[in-house]
């Protein structure tokens, strides 16, 4: 005989609550495995993995705290209020999706851990409490608002700590069996500790007869089954993510020795249009001193066969081979010393020196182009320089002038030089009156291989420009009505008196 006032006495199946421990586990260790399935994907297959570890791990969650309550047994038949069991299902699903999003996340800070821990814990608790208003007895459930409070708590706690080591695990490269099974364990004696002393909170008083519409009754088969179908759900879920796994492994492989070789082919092609690049910038940089060593060698027989040789031209003339000798010489040290990695001599350098020098070596071929080759220099220009580089920049705008005034013109053909200060340091000039430069064409002159030019390498402004940025200043062209003009800054050298 049951008092009326008492609460009804009841019992724990040890064997179903060992099932409904083991269920949690099973159900913790997936998904800790899904939320990796979930982190490695993207897109619409991220979307699939997510829903389908919800619905593995909600189903084992929910699972394990309907097995728990079917391990209590009272001494009065219960029936179960099947559409509020099935609402805890889905509640159970909702909250393992909002479990393994937080989780897969690439960032997980503070605040959003602790409301995702909320979230799951609300989740779970509600989970809980919705079964247990499914359960259809003559009683009614009183509870310790302590230990609806500390059931409660610890849901919170628990989904925090399952969401730390999920998060800590969601990286596939950084866990191991051993590691996922006993965070899995950790996690399902936690989500078993909540639900149990959720279950010590509630007391039985009898009472009438209750409504037992939408309700039905859960025999020992029935039981079973839930166990075992929720078993098959999670490991079908884990042996889905573990071939996935294996085939993406295999997959981010061939695609990493797919990669590698595209990279291989690209280094080579890389190499040989540098080389190609370096042997036209060597032909090109060559070619000038050695077409004048010709010209002037030429010069030099013909006045030896002449009726009258004159002395001072010849003079001047072999002068001239002599320079142009030594100035391909030093392009070629410079190309060797880049190759041994030597820094390039920058030394104290009057850059009107440099100018003259560079008019001194080209002024044969504006002769004989009948071009006017004058220079406008400030005094006391200073920079910090290699004078064999900056030569080659001057020579090579002063050559790309004289070839632009090839053909006859009414113009005066000249070319002008100037120097003066600027608010960068040191600017220089170099104007023609000839054709121009092709608007359309200004932002290109600087490239690599562009030329207009039918038997230009296109390779003078590329390597003149970076000889100019190599000493800390610019090189560009301006639009002007009259012909071309490119102008440089170069840093002015500020000296200094050592007594």
């Amino acid at each position: 005989m049951v008092s009326g006032n008492a609460a009804l006495p009841g019992f724990y199946d040890y064997g179903e609550v060992a099932r409904s421990v083991l269920i949690a586990v099973a159900a913790s260790y997936a998904a800790l495995d899904l939320t990796g399935r979930v982190t490695a994907a993207s897109g619409r297959t991220r979307v699939a993995w997510l829903s389908a570890g919800a619905t593995a791990m909600g189903t084992g969650i929910w699972a394990m705290h309907f097995k728990g309550m079917l391990a209590f047994h009272l001494p009065v038949p219960v029936e179960y209020h099947w559409p509020t069991v099935l609402a805890a299902l889905l509640l159970a699903v909702l909250a393992s999706a909002v479990a393994l999003y937080l989780a897969s996340r690439q960032k997980m800070g503070p605040p959003e851990a602790l409301a995702g821990s909320l979230a799951m814990g609300g989740g779970i608790a509600s989970l809980h409490y919705l079964c247990m208003a499914a359960m259809r007895l003559p009683a009614i459930a009183e509870y310790s608002s302590l230990l609806v409070i500390g059931s409660i708590l610890l849901a919170v706690l628990f989904s925090l700590i399952a969401l730390l080591m999920a998060f800590g695990l969601r990286e596939e490269t950084r866990w191991t069996v051993p590691r996922r099974l006993g965070s899995a364990a950790v996690m399902g004696a936690a989500v078993s500790a909540m639900h149990y002393t959720a279950m010590a909170a509630a007391s039985f008083i009898p009472a009438p007869p209750p409504d037992l519409s939408l309700a039905t009754s859960i025999s020992p088969l029935a039981t079973n089954g839930i166990a075992i179908v929720t078993l098959i759900v999670i490991f079908a879920a884990v042996i889905t993510s573990s071939v996935d796994r294996r085939a993406s492994t295999e997959v981010q492989r061939r695609a990493e020795e797919a990669l590698q070789e595209a990279q291989d082919k690209l280094a080579r092609v890389t190499r040989d249009q540098a080389m190609g690049e370096l042997a036209a910038a060597i032909a090109h940089e060559i070619n000038q001193p050695l077409t004048a060593v010709v010209t002037n060698g030429n010069f030099c027989l013909r006045q030896i066969d002449g009726a009258a040789p004159s002395l001072r031209e010849l003079r001047e003339a072999m002068a001239e081979i002599v320079n142009d000798g030594t100035r391909a010489s030093e392009v070629i040290s410079r190309i060797r010393a880049l190759f041994m990695k030597r820094a390039a001599d920058r030394v104290e350098l009057d850059i009107n020196e440099v100018i003259q020098q560079a008019a001194t070596l080209v002024r044969s071929e504006a002769d004989r182009g009948r071009i006017s080759l004058l220079t406008h220099l400030a005094a006391d220009q200073r920079v910090l320089g290699d004078r064999v580089q900056l030569q080659q920049v001057l020579i090579n705008l002063i050559m790309n002038a004289i070839e632009a005034m090839r053909k006859p013109t009414e113009r005066p053909r000249q070319i002008l030089i100037k120097s003066t200060r600027h608010s960068d340091g040191v600017l220089v000039q170099v104007q023609d009156s000839g054709p121009g430069v092709d608007p359309e064409q200004a932002d290109r002159i600087f490239e690599p291989f562009f030329t207009s030019k039918p038997e230009g390498v296109g390779m003078g402004l590329s390597i003149s420009r970076s000889i100019v940025e190599s000493h800390g200043g610019r090189l560009w062209v301006e639009a002007v009505s009259n012909g071309a003009l490119f102008e440089f800054t170069l840093p002015a050298q500020i000296l200094t008196n050592v007594s």
